[in-house]
């Protein structure tokens, strides 16, 4: 600008773009870029590891560990003797029989839950 000193232009700098500002903003990016080229390395390391243990492994190794027998039903509480044991089918009961009722007689007046005649 015409009426102002070439200093003031100097000192007037956009803001966040002083010259320590670039350079840390520079270092975080690469700092960035370097731990994910090491992160991928590492899976990739990790993973041709993990196929060539699954290369040498048996197909049809026995298990590590043995399976245990399933343990009859067994009541804990008749066990300890705290209930007496019970039977495991219990007899069944004769039910009552149903009483044989006649029907209601009719109702001249239609009364009751059903709907009126028509």
């Amino acid at each position: 600008m015409p009426g102002q000193p070439e200093t003031a232009l100097q000192d007037e700098t956009p803001a966040g773009q002083t010259r320590a500002e670039a350079l840390q903003r520079l270092q975080v990016g690469l700092f960035g870029i370097g731990a994910m080229v090491l992160l991928v390395g590492l899976a990739s390391i990790i993973g041709s590891q993990a196929d060539l243990a699954q290369e040498a492994a048996v197909p049809e190794a026995a298990p590590t560990t043995e399976p245990k027998p399933v343990a009859s039903q067994a009541n804990p509480l008749a066990d300890a003797g705290v209930v007496p044991d019970i039977a495991g089918d219990p007899a069944p009961t004769p039910s009552a029989t149903p009483l044989n009722l006649p029907p209601p007689p009719p109702d001249a007046q239609g009364a009751g839950n059903a709907a009126p005649q028509q």
